[in-house]
């Protein structure tokens, strides 16, 4: 039976007889005639130390010739360390090697590679420490995410990945087709869609909010968390082309609701990954930014203050700070404002809200002044904005009217009109980027190094 390291280094286990699996990361040999083996399985940020008598059958012709990369099967008896940084070791009674790496052609050697360089060899790089604690952090982070809805009595609804609507109309989204490239049939000098797969152009998604809205408005309250696209042709360190959203929708709920529900949702995240990624989240917390638990723990144990948009902007106009960009009513917040915000005016997350409706989507409800609308953005320190959100116009003459100011057609969006018709209620929702929750969990600087197989431009190789 296998075992997990991080059963044997973190439950007490001295005296018995286990068997681990996994993947050497260095091996020394000793004068004394055997060599200790570093192993590690995935399970966990630490290796285990492997005693290898020079007794054993194989250690001459297999064990003497064992490099990092190759895979080992290793039976023996858990006893206490006697060398510095572990606690306990195996000492090995069997060895066996499951496959040989040739370290001539095994790119994970000894000496530290840039993030840019594991970039190219993404088939590798979850063996690295740092990849290895991204990927448990990710995992631990999705069980947060389920558990804080579930908890709640949402519904896990999941949405179509091929749309036939722009939910932000925004139009930086990826076409879906089966027709010819080399030939595109043409009708009246368009492309001809009715000849296409579902008769009708098509895209991949960049939201499921839309499709959310729908359960929402007849089970109440719903979530989505699946991966979205975007053809933004950008190659900066905040951007990729296919990531996931977490997006709640939610009914009967106003925009206070709303932004209760994304200030709980982010503590609960920030609680959960602390709690159950102690050993990741001090690595990152030493190597990638030593403030990053202090901040997680400021942020749980504070509350989150509220701010008008138009308050937010006073606040920047009359700040003697050199900002890149302008700030005015009517221009949208960039993150070097949201971080002045957060980090200098109110030290500590806010969320600001009421935007002007020009810069804002369609489909947020419309204030009584009819210059704002009932928005949402979530700030926090060293990001910004990391939750955007809303509550949803549900009345349907107001809704047409916005659709059409948008320069959008509403012939594309009638079922979504309505559900304005049919028992319309008071609704909201917001959306996550689950990428940049992690850099932001991490300290990773480059959004690329958060997401197992990173889609950027002129990026398909995985």
């Amino acid at each position: 039976m296998r075992n997990k390291i991080s059963s044997i280094l973190f439950l007490e286990r001295i005296g018995d007889k286990l068997t681990v699996e996994g993947w050497v990361r260095t091996r020394r040999d000793s004068k004394g005639g055997f060599s200790f083996i570093e192993i590690n399985d995935g399970s966990c940020l630490q290796n285990l130390q492997v005693i290898a008598d020079g007794s054993l059958s194989n250690y001459q012709t297999e064990i003497l010739r064992l490099q990092t990369g190759c895979s080992v099967r290793v039976t023996g008896i858990v006893a206490p360390s006697q060398g510095k940084g572990q606690t306990v070791e195996l000492q090995a009674e069997f060895i066996d090697v499951i496959g040989w790496s040739d370290p001539d052609q095994y790119s994970l050697q000894k000496k530290r590679h840039s993030f840019e360089f594991l970039r190219t060899i993404a088939h590798l790089r979850p063996r690295t420490n740092t990849f290895g604690a991204i990927a448990r952090v990710r995992n631990a982070m999705s069980i947060a995410i389920h558990s804080f809805f579930q908890d709640r009595g949402f519904l896990y609804i999941h949405t179509p990945i091929i749309t036939g609507s722009d939910c932000e109309g925004a139009g930086e989204m990826f076409k879906v087709t089966t027709l010819d490239l080399a030939q595109v049939p043409q009708k009246d000098g368009h492309i001809d869609f009715e000849k296409d797969f579902f008769g009708a152009p098509a895209h991949l998604t960049v939201s499921g909010q839309l499709e959310a809205e729908i359960y929402a408005l007849a089970l109440g309250d719903v979530y989505t968390f699946g991966p979205t696209f975007r053809a933004e042709n950008s190659n900066t360190s905040r951007h990729l082309a296919e990531f996931w959203m977490v997006e709640p929708e939610m009914a009967f709920c106003d925009l206070e609701g709303d932004v209760g529900m994304a200030t709980a949702f982010l503590k609960y995240v920030f609680t959960y990954v602390l709690e159950h990624c102690r050993e990741d989240m001090a690595f990152f917390n030493r190597f990638m930014d030593s403030t990053i638990i202090e901040t997680l723990e400021r942020i749980i144990s504070k509350d989150f203050e509220t701010v008008s948009y138009g308050e937010a902007v006073r606040i920047l106009s009359e700040a003697k700070e050199g900002f890149e960009f302008p700030v005015a009513w009517g221009t949208d917040l960039q993150s070097e404002h949201e971080r002045y915000l957060c980090e200098k005016v109110f030290k500590g997350p806010i969320v600001v809200i009421d935007y002007p409706k020009e810069i804002k989507a369609f489909y947020m409800k419309v204030n009584q002044d009819n210059k704002t609308v009932r928005a949402m953005d979530v700030l926090v320190p060293k990001v910004g904005e990391i939750i955007g959100g809303s509550q949803r116009e549900d009345d349907h003459d107001i809704l047409l009217q916005r659709i059409k100011d948008m320069g959008l057609e509403p012939d594309n969006y009638w079922w979504y009109l309505e559900l304005r018709k049919f028992g319309s209620v008071p609704h909201a929702g917001f959306g996550l980027g689950f990428e940049r929750l992690i850099q932001f969990v991490t300290g990773m600087t480059n959004i690329r190094d958060v997401i197992p197989f990173p889609r950027t431009p002129g990026n398909i190789s995985f």
